[in-house]
């Protein structure tokens, strides 16, 4: 059995388990229940009622967080010829062709998101086993596989994000940091289950969120009521 310590049985005390909170109550009392000595990511753990193992109950797919992600991403762009080039003078921290799929394979894996050309994917392919278990794999329907490299960049440099359910059905999504106001996180927030809805597959059956629960890294969790979280308009400004 796992043995909490002081400050975690604390910050636990504080939350009251029974209860569905309203998302900006959830959100400002994360920020206060944060107390450790770095910029905490502020995250949503997502229980959808879907079974990933069919393809037609799989949840895969981008969102564009209005007040960024609080964190700067390494981006990898694997393409041809003037396509390296073209990714390089648009801000990828690294790009190549053939070579760097070498170098991923002896073991490189200095980078937090992959891009790449279409001509490229079947050489990209026997990557698979490498960059599959870490969420790596390019794919068309995140964004990741793409002629338009300068586009693709600069969004997810700006707070675009994929984001995907595990086999057992959650999304995790870290969408702020505990140094954002209330109301930035409540927009990025907002943006995020708004995407999930978008994202609802056809074979999705019956309720189609179980729990959605927000936390700090090293915070408690606080359940979200998700319904208002639905129905919560905001002022665009």
């Amino acid at each position: 059995m796992v043995q909490l310590s002081k400050r975690v049985k604390a910050l636990r005390d504080q939350v009251d388990r029974a209860m569905l909170y309203p998302a900006p109550q959830a959100l400002t009392m994360a920020k206060t229940l944060a107390n450790a000595k770095f910029d905490e990511t502020v995250e949503a753990h997502i229980r959808l009622g879907i079974n990933p193992k069919y393809a037609d109950q799989q949840v895969r797919a981008t969102v564009t967080l209005p007040q960024g992600t609080g964190k700067s991403i390494r981006i990898a762009v694997l393409a041809k010829g003037e396509k390296v080039r073209e990714a390089t003078n648009a801000g990828a921290d690294i790009a190549g062709s053939e070579e760097l799929i070498e170098r991923i394979q002896a073991g490189f894996m200095d980078f937090d998101l992959m891009i790449a050309t279409p001509d490229i994917m079947p050489q990209v392919a026997r990557l698979g086993k490498l960059l599959g278990p870490r969420g790596l794999m390019p794919s068309p329907k995140g964004g990741t596989v793409t002629m338009d490299l300068a586009g693709a960049i600069r969004e997810f440099k700006g707070g675009k994000l994929e984001f995907r359910a595990d086999r057992t059905g959650i999304v995790h999504v870290g969408f702020g940091k505990v140094s954002f106001t209330p109301e930035a996180l409540l927009e990025n927030l907002k943006a995020l289950q708004e995407a999930i809805d978008r994202a609802k597959p056809s074979g999705a059956k019956g309720r189609y969120y179980r729990t959605f629960h927000i936390k700090t890294t090293m915070g408690p969790s606080l359940e979200i009521d998700i319904s208002a979280l639905r129905d919560l308009k905001l002022e665009t400004t």
